[in-house]
């Protein structure tokens, strides 16, 4: 995992547990068993397309109540626990760049079950100091597949005459997995508890801009199919952060966040593509 590579360059030990967080059980025995100064909550269901609308909330909400719940009977609370929610939870609004305090506008199941898990998270933060962080899309090596940038990559990597594709002109962020990760460690260690973060970088590019930095980077022409199957009707156009809260937080601690170009996580993902 990227962020426990960082975490323990930076000098952390990581505890992974093993449990289903839909166990509450099992999840409190083993949490239990273990004393961390930070807890960072990254148990969820990753893939927004998914059809299993019942397990969003079970594991986004449900399953993150079981986990604090569980933290809260710790002799030692820890230092901060961050938990890590989505920015659909935005969903369309008329604001190029969504911040912190603006309405929230969920238009799935998916990011109901987040804002869901918000909700629910803040009825904790009297027994444990949560931080809650609202991440924009990101990538890099090793996701998964069924993702929409490894399609891409694979799809140039293999020369392949066509793909096909939903929309190409919604505008999403694309950022880096380690400038992600990297914020992440830094919330941990200076983010205000009860305090909700937008983690992104405020540049966001449309589909079709990807596709054509591709064909400059590869040298690779690729017919574009639109498939209407992937077109979903409730599509967020824009998913962008302002980042001004974040910013100020690390600025005020002496941190400047490395926000890789586009370009140099898309060339990591083509070598690893490759190898």
């Amino acid at each position: 995992m990227h962020f426990a590579k960082l975490a323990e360059a930076a000098g952390h030990r990581i505890t992974a547990l093993q449990s289903n967080i839909t166990d509450a059980p099992a999840l409190e025995a083993e949490v239990l068993t273990t004393d961390p100064d930070w807890v960072i909550h990254f148990a969820g269901i990753s893939f927004v397309a998914s059809k299993d609308d019942e397990a969003f909330y079970k594991v986004h909400a449900l399953g993150s109540s079981n986990l604090l719940a569980s933290l809260s009977k710790l002799r030692k609370k820890p230092f901060k626990v961050l938990l890590a929610s989505s920015a659909t939870v935005y969903g369309n609004s008329n604001v190029a760049h969504a911040s912190e305090d603006q309405q929230l506008n969920p238009i799935d199941h998916y990011a109901m079950s987040k804002v869901a898990m918000e909700e629910m998270a803040k009825t904790f933060m009297d027994r444990l100091p949560i931080i809650i962080a609202r991440p924009f899309n990101y990538t890099g090596p090793g996701q998964k597949g069924n993702f929409l940038i490894p399609k891409l990559i694979a799809h140039f990597t293999q020369k392949n005459a066509s793909i096909e594709l939903g929309n190409l002109n919604v505008e999403r962020e694309f950022n880096d997995i380690n400038m992600i990760c990297e914020a992440y460690l830094n919330l941990l260690q200076y983010g205000t508890p009860t305090e909700t973060y937008n983690v992104g970088s405020g540049n966001a590019r449309s589909l079709k801009q990807v596709i054509d930095t591709l064909i400059q980077m590869t040298g690779h022409v690729i017919e574009i199919k639109v498939n209407p199957d992937f077109v979903r009707a409730n599509e967020v156009r824009r998913m962008c952060a302002d980042p001004a809260k974040l910013n100020t937080l690390f600025q005020a601690h002496g941190i400047q966040l490395n926000v890789p170009p586009l370009e140099y996580t898309l060339q990591r993902m083509l070598q690893a593509d490759k190898s």
